[in-house]
């Protein structure tokens, strides 16, 4: 019989006053966990559950996955184990993925992680009028993605509206979705404030060296167990 597991969640981008957000689930890997991963992430149900395998001198190690999945970078799963993390007492520097080491920083309200567009999936881009078109869309409509639509809605302040779909991963729709922030940042070649799914809410910044800067809000919620 499986050992029960202790699922930390968290919600990654929330707005300014903590509502909203993609919520994730933060597992430590053990003897209970090797080899289940993806049966718990799919029992846990979130769009990502992060499984921590160490954290040594600042540097965690991490594996992300999907309801159907494994991903080898997700930008709220980063973040948010990222800030996670620091409220236990263990603030990060980095976190080593699949596809790469991710760095991380603070600041006094946001918990930034840096991404490269190549390790994203590779979306459907729906570029799209006005906002109302995205707020109009049917997550129905998807029947593999990730789609990923967006419309402006203050193009000199960079302000963008957008939705995200993929069934093809185990998520009908994404609240929040950082790694898609990345490449969408690097598509149009400019920082962005991105309002996602019901108005979660997502910063990013352009570097030099082909790199992403995604940023946000993060709150806990109640524990349980899977």
């Amino acid at each position: 019989m499986n050992k029960p597991v202790e699922v930390n969640v968290v919600r990654v981008f929330t707005t300014d006053s903590g509502e909203l957000g993609n919520q994730l689930g933060i597992v430590w890997a053990s003897d209970a966990t090797r080899g289940r991963e993806q049966q718990l992430a799919a029992a846990i149900g979130f769009s990502e559950t992060v499984f921590i395998d160490s954290v040594i001198g600042g540097v965690a190690t991490i594996a992300i996955f999907t309801p159907a999945v494994e991903l080898p970078f997700a930008g709220h799963p980063s973040v948010g184990t990222a800030w996670w993390l620091r409220e236990q007492g263990m603030p990060l520097t980095r976190l080593v993925e699949q596809a790469g080491d991710v760095a991380v920083r603070y600041d006094s309200e946001l918990t930034w992680i840096t991404g490269r567009p190549e390790w994203a999936p590779s979306f459907v881009w729906r570029p799209l009028p006005r906002p109302e078109d995205v707020d109009a869309l049917d997550p129905d409509d998807v029947q593999d993605g990730p789609d990923y639509a967006y419309a402006w809605i203050d193009e000199r302040a960079g302000r963008l509206r957008t939705r995200m779909f993929a069934p093809r991963l185990g998520v009908r729709e994404d609240e929040a979705t950082g790694a898609a922030a990345v490449a969408i940042t690097a598509r149009l070649e400019r920082d962005l404030e991105i309002t996602q799914g019901r108005g979660s809410r997502i910063h990013t910044t352009l570097l030099d060296d082909g790199f992403v800067e995604v940023g946000g809000r993060t709150f806990a919620d109640p524990s349980f167990t899977a």
